[in-house]
């Protein structure tokens, strides 16, 4: 099975609907991402055959939960990941991709141009001392190693009304246990990811 036949049956089995120039874009950038990869060290993950699943559909797992946000900060993104997938399928939604790493951060940038990604920012800056000017409909991570911390340093950029997500593999009942009652947990969803075994759940919090 190709990249691309991989990609469109995890994508069908997910019931996302996402058009030609946009699955062609997807699939630029796993290919964009493995090349830089043999430089810059963006991912662990170094077949693309993996990449289809451990990155690209795990994700675009989260779109339904960022349906009526129109911004969206992706934390940490390294490699760029949720935000790149989500910015590509959602053209309408200005997502942010901050990352502390130059080397990260300028692939991002060079992504962002091969791609046309005209509704995505790109910002080399530590996420607790960045100073934007504004807030965000949803803030987002794959990174964070604890949720205290995700709030601690990231809660500051959430609008009012908008929700944090944090992307976890198993489900984390000792941090949430940790977290400060500033903040409440709305719901630990149970993502499914296609050809994806390991457990993947997506942790919904706003400001109590």
């Amino acid at each position: 099975m190709t990249i691309e036949q991989q990609l469109a049956a995890g994508i069908h089995a997910m019931g996302i609907s996402v058009s030609e120039k946009d699955m062609s874009r997807l699939v630029a950038y796993l290919h964009l991402l493995e090349k830089w990869n043999h430089v810059y060290n963006l991912t662990a993950i170094r077949e693309p055959e993996q990449m289809v699943a451990l990155h690209l559909l795990d994700s675009l797992s989260v779109l339904p939960h960022i349906e009526s946000a129109s911004t969206l900060l992706d934390v940490g993104t390294g490699g760029g990941f949720p935000g790149i997938p989500l910015a590509i399928v959602r053209p309408e939604l200005q997502v942010t991709l901050l990352d502390s790493s130059h080397k990260k951060t300028t692939f991002l940038k060079q992504a962002k141009a091969e791609l046309e990604l005209t509704n995505c920012e790109v910002v080399c800056q530590r996420v607790e001392v960045w100073k934007p000017g504004k807030q965000y409909d949803a803030v987002i991570s794959r990174a964070f190693s604890e949720l205290g911390d995700f709030v601690a340093q990231a809660g500051y950029l959430l609008a009012p009304h908008g929700v944090m997500l944090a992307m976890k593999g198993v489900h984390p009942y000792e941090e949430i246990a940790r977290l400060p009652l500033t903040y409440r947990v709305e719901n630990v969803v149970s993502l499914k990811v296609p050809s994806l075994s390991a457990k993947r759940h997506l942790v919904l919090l706003r400001a109590a």
